[in-house]
Order: C-alpha cells, then sequence, then structure tokens
C-alpha cells in the first residue's frame, strides 16, 4: 500500500488535487442543471493506506470506497472512532459477505440474489439498513461484471423486498476505451433504466463515473463518482 507521508509539501499536493477534482465535479453538475451538493465523492482509497484515507477525511471527504475485504479490514478498523461512510465497490463473493454486512455502509456491486439474501441475513440487526446498488453491465461489455438491463427489474424487485438491505439505486463501470459521447449514451441508458424501475423516485443513486468519465456521468445525472487515481495518485 502506498502511505501518505505527513509533511506540508505532500498535504498540499495532495489538498490541490483534491480541489481540482472538486472544481471539476462543480462545473460537471452546473453544466448538467444541478448544485455540487447533489453529486457525492467517494474517494476510492484501495491501494492506499490508513493515512492517506485520515489525510483525505481531514480535508472534507467522507465517503471511501474500498474493492479488497483484506486490505479494507485494516484501514476501517485504524480508524474506527472517524466518522467516515464506508463503501464496498469490488466483485462480491460469498464467502465475504459476513464481514461485508458487518463493516460497510454501502455495496454497491449486486449481481445475484444469492449474495442480496446472504448480505440481508448476515447485516447485524442492530445495524441500520445496508444500503445496496444493483450492478448493471450497461455496456455489454464482456470484461465487466453486472446483469443486464432486461434482468434488472426482476432482480431489483427481489432485493427491494429483503429485510436489513435498502436499494438505493444503480451502479455500472464502462470500458476505458470509449469516447465522450459513447460514454454518455451508456450512463444516459443507465439513468433511463433507473426511471423505468422506479417512478416514484424511492430510488436515488446513480453510482456511475471514475477517475476518466466521471464528467461525463455527471452530465448524465450521475449522483455518486467514485474516483481513486485522480485523487490520491496511482496505486502499487
Amino acid at each position: 500500500m502506498l502511505i501518505l507521508p505527513q509533511n506540508s509539501a505532500v498535504i498540499a499536493d495532495f489538498d490541490a488535487r483534491l480541489k481540482a477534482i472538486r472544481a471539476r465535479i462543480a462545473a460537471a453538475a452546473v453544466a448538467g442543471g444541478r448544485s455540487e451538493q447533489s453529486v457525492t465523492l467517494v474517494a476510492v482509497s484501495k491501494g492506499h493506506g490508513a493515512d492517506a484515507v485520515r489525510a483525505a477525511a481531514n480535508l472534507g471527504v467522507g465517503h471511501f470506497g474500498e474493492s479488497y475485504l483484506q486490505e479494507a479490514l485494516p484501514k476501517i478498523e485504524a480508524l474506527h472512532g472517524t466518522k467516515l461512510t464506508w463503501h464496498f465497490i469490488g466483485r462480491l463473493q460469498a464467502n465475504k459477505t459476513r464481514a461485508i454486512a458487518q463493516h460497510f455502509d454501502w455495496v454497491h456491486g449486486i449481481d445475484r440474489m444469492q449474495i442480496a439474501r446472504r448480505l440481508a441475513e448476515q447485516r447485524p440487526h442492530y445495524a441500520p439498513r445496508l444500503n445496496v446498488c444493483l450492478q448493471i453491465n450497461i455496456a455489454a461489455d464482456g470484461s465487466k461484471a453486472g446483469i443486464s438491463a432486461a434482468e434488472a427489474p426482476q432482480l431489483a424487485q427481489a432485493v427491494a423486498g429483503l429485510p436489513q438491505l435498502r436499494l438505493r439505486g444503480l451502479m455500472c463501470m464502462l470500458p476505458g476505451n470509449q469516447d465522450g459521447p459513447a460514454q454518455r449514451r451508456c450512463f444516459g441508458a443507465l439513468r433511463a433504466l433507473l426511471r423505468q424501475l422506479d417512478d416514484s423516485a424511492t430510488l436515488d443513486t446513480l453510482s456511475m463515473g471514475m477517475s476518466d468519465d466521471f464528467e461525463a456521468a455527471i452530465l448524465e445525472g450521475a449522483t455518486m463518482v467514485r474516483i481513486g487515481t485522480a485523487i490520491f495518485g496511482p496505486r502499487t
């Protein structure tokens, strides 16, 4: 993991990157007819240590995304007592759902009922409901996980009925070879699917957009963007 040195020059550079990202988020939100506050920044801290997370938290970041459970748990423990919201954004394995259900506030990648049911059963009874999103393979890319748009209504209905889970919306990841117009078409399709699933606005989350495409995602209605490299720098 990359440990962020606690010296003024490094912190100043880190602060500058974070301010630049926030400015781009704000500009994209305004261009899309929304406020900056309508977009939540999830700082993807995988590959970076607890010191980097703490530095980001001290600069006002409150949401952090992790993909690997064995890496995330020591960070969550090290930052216990710090008011942070933890998002699991990686591929879900059945043998790891208990720890995810116990330690995370959000899960972004549900793509099958077996996983959703295990999370519901293993969420502690004293904890608030676990916020979840369905992962949609909106670009029909074989290298990405997720269900098809056609499969979404049935899974959404089933997940919404589970205790201890709160279905919040949809999530997607795009292949890295798409240009701006193609990105917007995919993100627009995910937004349309959310409306199709829920015309009463009970579902309120579109988790879409990463370091290379978050502005296109915001223009198409993203409410959460997952950004790592542009904030923390390259992972090790």
